[in-house]
C-alpha cells in the first residue's frame, strides 16, 4: 500500500450514487409495497452496503483499513429508475471515497440480486463519485499569491563549509511545491545578533515567511528561539503544538525541540528543527494550511 503516515488525519467525507433501473413499474411497486420474493429491498440492499464499506480493505488491495465513523444510504425513485446515495465519513489520514463506492456498488448489486426472480430487464447504471471533502486537496485553496519565503539555515558547521544544508534544502523544496516564492537561502553561524539581523532585514523587506533551520535544540549554541522571540510581535502557540504534537507520533524524540512560531509586523516567522527529518516533518504538520495566516493578515476568512 501507499504510504500515507506523513498525512493529516482530518475529517474525510464522500459521497457517491449509483442508479439501478428496472423495466416495469410493477417491480416499482413490490419494492416499495415490500411484496418482492426474496425479502425488503431497500433494507436488505442498505444492510450489504454498510458490510461493504467496512471490508472494503479486504476487497481492494491498495485501500488501508480505516475508522468508518458514519454511514447513510438513501434512495430516490424516478420513474424506472432507483438513485442510490452512500455518504462516508472518518478522521483519518486517507479518503474514504473508494469506500463510498463500494458501498454503493454493493447496495445496486443486491438490488439487482434481490429483484432478477421477478424483473429480468434490471440494470445498474452510472456509479460515481458526486463529491469528496477533506485532506490535500481542500488545503489547496490556501496557497494565496504573492507569498514569498526567506529560508535561513542557522548552522557554525554549515557556515563554515564542513557540513552539507539538507533540511533548508527540503524546506525550499516544499515550499516551491505549494507555490511560494523563494528569495536566495542564507546560511549563518548561531550567532544572536546575526539570527536578530536577518529577521529585522528580512521583515523590512516585506517578506511574507522568514523560516529558521537549526538551533532550536538543547546545545550551548542553540540559540534561535532566544534570539527570534523577544523580536516578535505575538506567539501563535497553535503552531508549535502542531508541530511538536505531529514529530510526536513519530519519534519521542520531538518532545526535545525548541520550534516556535510567531509574526512581526507582516511576516510570519518560524524557527524549526534542523535535522533533516525534524525539518520535513515540521513543514508537513503545518503546510499548506498555515498560509491561511495570510487570508486573515488581508481581512479574508475560510469558508469550509
Amino acid at each position: 500500500m501507499v504510504g500515507i503516515t506523513h498525512k493529516h488525519t482530518t475529517l474525510r467525507v464522500a459521497l457517491a450514487e449509483a442508479t439501478v433501473s428496472v423495466s416495469s413499474i410493477d417491480t416499482i411497486k413490490a419494492i416499495q409495497e415490500r411484496t418482492v420474493p426474496k425479502g425488503d429491498v431497500l433494507e436488505m440492499a442498505k444492510t450489504a452496503g454498510l458490510f461493504a464499506v467496512k471490508k472494503t480493505s479486504d476487497m481492494i488491495p491498495d485501500c488501508h483499513p480505516l475508522p468508518v465513523e458514519f454511514t447513510s444510504v438513501s434512495y430516490d425513485f424516478d420513474g424506472l429508475n432507483i438513485s442510490i446515495k452512500m455518504e462516508v465519513h472518518a478522521i483519518y489520514r486517507t479518503g474514504v471515497e473508494v469506500e463510498a463506492m463500494h458501498g454503493v456498488s454493493v447496495v445496486a448489486l443486491t438490488i439487482y440480486d434481490m429483484l432478477k426472480p421477478i424483473d429480468k430487464g434490471v440494470e445498474i447504471n452510472n456509479i460515481r463519485l458526486v463529491e469528496k471533502k477533506g485532506g490535500k486537496s481542500q488545503w489547496k485553496k490556501f496557497v494565496a499569491d504573492g507569498i514569498s519565503a526567506q529560508v535561513v539555515v542557522c548552522s557554525d558547521t554549515v557556515a563554515a563549509g564542513t557540513a552539507e544544508d539538507k533540511a533548508g534544502a527540503i524546506i525550499e523544496e516544499k515550499l516551491k511545491a505549494i507555490g511560494v516564492m523563494l528569495k536566495t537561502k542564507l546560511v549563518i553561524p548561531d550567532e544572536k545578533d546575526t539570527i536578530r539581523g536577518v529577521l529585522t532585514q528580512t521583515v523590512d523587506q516585506g517578506v511574507s515567511l522568514l523560516i529558521y533551520t537549526g538551533g532550536t535544540g538543547l546545545s550551548v549554541r542553540d540559540v534561535t528561539p532566544e534570539s527570534i522571540i523577544p523580536e516578535l510581535d505575538r506567539r501563535i502557540p497553535g503552531i508549535e503544538e502542531a508541530i511538536r504534537s505531529y514529530g510526536q507520533e513519530r519519534t519521542p524524540l520531538a518532545m526535545l525541540s525548541r520550534s516556535v512560531a510567531g509574526v512581526k509586523g507582516n511576516t510570519l516567522v518560524l524557527a524549526l528543527p534542523g535535522s533533516t527529518k525534524g525539518a520535513e516533518e515540521s513543514m508537513d504538520a503545518i503546510f499548506p494550511s498555515v498560509l491561511h495566516i495570510f487570508k486573515v493578515f488581508k481581512g479574508t476568512r475560510h469558508e469550509s
